[in-house]
C-alpha cells in the first residue's frame, strides 16, 4: 500500500525546512524585539537561552520527545498494529515529518482544511477522522486524487444522508475518482457514528452504490465511553471495540480493494489494539488496523498522564511529558496569593488546571528548584484571561518577578495557543537552551 514500501516520501522535508526561513515577528509570543526581523534560523544561530525569552512562554522538552517517539513506535509494532497519528494535536508539520520518520502510516485530521495544510507539506496518506461533506473540500479531495494516483485519502461517513450528499457534491469529480469512505460506528452518548450495526451496514450499503464512493473500511473512537480505567469503563470501552470488530466482519467480503479498521485515541490504545489487531487476520482484501493516537508525543501532566497505558507503573518505559508552561509572578496581594502572568490565552485548561512544579527566585526562566518555596499544597485555582491564580496554602517564597514552572494537561489545547513555540534541551536543565522552534497552522 502507498508509503508502506519506503519508495514514496512521506513528506516533502524541503518544505518543513523552508519553514525556519519565515521572518520572526511580534506576532511571535514571547519572542524577544531583538529576535524581530531575523528568520529563525538566524535567530537559533544566536544560541538562545530560555531565560531570554519573555513570559508568559510554552516549552517543548526535546529528550522527552525523543523518548515519546521511540516509547510508541516500539509500542505498535509490538502489538501489531499501525499508527497513523492525530496531527490536530500539534498541527506541526515538523512533528509531523518526525513521526512519520519513526515508521507511522499515515497522519489523521479532522477536517478538509487540516488536510489540505498536510498535503501543502506532501504528506501522501492522510485519514480524515470525520466525515467530509463541505462540498469545497470534496472538491479539493477530488482534484487531488486525480493529479496525483499515489495519494492515499480516506475519510469517514456515518449516515445514509451523508453519503448521499458526498455523492452530489463528487457529481463533477475528474472521471474514474473515487473517495475512500471507512463507515462509522458510534454508540449511546457517543459522538459520531451511525448508533447501531444495522444502522451502519445501511451506510455501507449507500457508499457501494455512489458512483463516487469506495467503501474502505470501518472506524470510530472509543473515547466517550469511559473518562476512566475503573472496572466498568474499562468494559464499556471494550464493548464498543467488539461492536465495531463485528461491524467489520459483517462487512467482510464487500471491500473492493482493501479494509482499513480504526480506532485508538491516546487514552485507550492498549484496548484497540487487544480488541481490534485479530481482524486482520483471514481477512479477504488486505487489511489494516490503524490507530489514531496523537497526544502520546507531547503526553502531559494530567489528563493522559492518569489515563494513559503508557505511563510509570504501567509499562517499563512510559511516556514523559514534553509541554510545559513557564509564568512570571506579577502580583502577591495576599500571603497566600500568588498571580501568574500566564492565562487562558497561552495554557490548555479545559482538562485540568496547570499544576505548579518548581519556581525560579532570581526571575530568570530557568528551572532550578528551591526547597521550602513552595508546600506540596500550593495548586491553581483558576485562570483568567491574562492570569493564573497560584494558591499558596500556609504562605510560599514566591516572589514578584520569580518565575514558575507548570505541568500542563492536555496537547491539544495547548499547540492552538502558540504559533511559534521554542523547543528547550531539557526542562529540567539550570539554564534550558533553545534548541528548535516548532511552526503550527492553527
Amino acid at each position: 500500500m502507498i508509503g508502506d514500501t519506503g519508495t514514496v516520501p512521506a513528506i516533502r522535508p524541503a518544505a518543513v525546512r523552508a519553514l525556519h526561513d519565515r521572518v520572526i515577528g511580534p506576532e511571535h509570543k514571547a519572542l524577544p524585539p531583538v529576535a524581530w526581523g531575523r528568520t529563525v534560523r538566524e535567530y537559533l544561530a544566536t544560541t538562545p537561552h530560555l531565560d531570554e525569552l519573555q513570559t508568559p512562554v510554552l516549552t517543548i522538552d526535546r529528550g522527552a520527545l525523543d523518548n515519546n517517539l521511540a516509547v510508541m513506535a516500539e509500542w505498535v509494532g509490538a502489538a501489531g498494529v499501525r499508527l497513523a497519528p492525530h496531527g490536530k494535536t500539534t498541527m506541526s508539520p515538523q512533528l509531523w515529518g518526525e513521526q512519520l520518520a519513526a515508521g507511522a502510516w499515515g497522519v489523521t485530521l479532522a477536517t478538509g482544511w487540516q488536510a489540505q495544510v498536510a498535503r501543502r507539506f506532501g504528506v501522501r496518506r492522510i485519514l480524515i477522522a470525520n466525515t467530509l461533506v463541505d462540498p469545497v473540500g470534496l472538491a479539493w479531495a477530488a482534484a487531488e486524487l486525480a493529479d496525483d494516483p499515489s495519494f492515499d485519502l480516506l475519510c469517514w461517513a456515518d449516515d445514509v444522508v451523508t453519503v448521499e450528499a458526498m455523492d452530489r457534491h463528487l457529481a463533477g469529480a475528474p472521471a474514474g475518482v473515487r473517495v475512500s469512505v471507512l463507515v462509522e460506528l458510534g454508540g449511546p452518548r457517543g459522538r459520531t457514528g451511525a448508533r447501531s450495526v444495522a444502522a451502519a451496514l445501511e451506510v455501507a450499503a449507500a457508499i457501494e452504490r455512489s458512483a463516487h464512493l469506495e467503501l474502505a473500511g470501518v472506524g470510530g473512537y472509543e473515547g466517550p465511553f469511559a473518562r476512566d480505567r475503573s472496572p466498568a469503563g474499562l468494559a464499556a470501552v471494550r464493548g464498543y471495540l467488539d461492536e465495531l470488530a463485528r461491524l467489520h466482519g459483517e462487512l467482510r467480503g464487500r471491500y473492493p480493494r482493501r479494509a482499513i479498521v480504526t480506532a485508538g485515541g491516546s487514552a485507550f490504545p492498549d484496548l484497540a489494539a487487544e480488541r481490534l489487531a485479530r481482524t486482520a487476520a483471514d481477512a479477504e482484501v488486505p487489511t489494516t488496523v490503524v490507530l489514531r493516537s496523537g497526544a502520546y508525543l507531547i503526553h502531559d501532566d494530567g489528563f493522559y498522564a492518569g489515563l494513559s497505558p503508557l505511563i510509570a507503573g504501567r509499562t517499563e518505559r512510559p511516556l514523559r511529558s514534553a509541554m510545559h508552561g513557564w509564568a512570571r509572578t506579577v502580583s502577591r496581594p495576599e500571603p497566600e496569593l500568588a498571580l501568574l502572568d500566564a492565562g487562558k490565552r497561552d495554557l490548555p485548561y479545559d482538562e485540568g488546571m496547570p499544576v505548579p512544579q518548581s519556581v525560579s527566585g532570581s526571575g530568570a526562566v530557568t528551572a532550578e528548584r528551591i526547597a521550602g518555596t513552595m508546600s506540596a499544597a500550593a495548586h491553581v485555582s483558576k485562570l483568567n484571561d491574562q492570569h493564573t491564580f497560584l494558591r499558596l496554602p500556609g504562605g510560599g517564597d514566591v516572589p514578584i518577578g520569580s518565575v514558575v514552572r507548570l505541568g500542563l494537561s492536555h496537547p491539544c489545547t495547548a499547540f492552538d495557543k502558540w504559533r511559534l513555540i521554542p523547543v528547550i534541551d531539557d526542562a529540567d536543565a539550570e539554564r534550558p537552551r533553545v534548541v528548535d522552534f516548532l511552526h503550527t497552522f492553527f
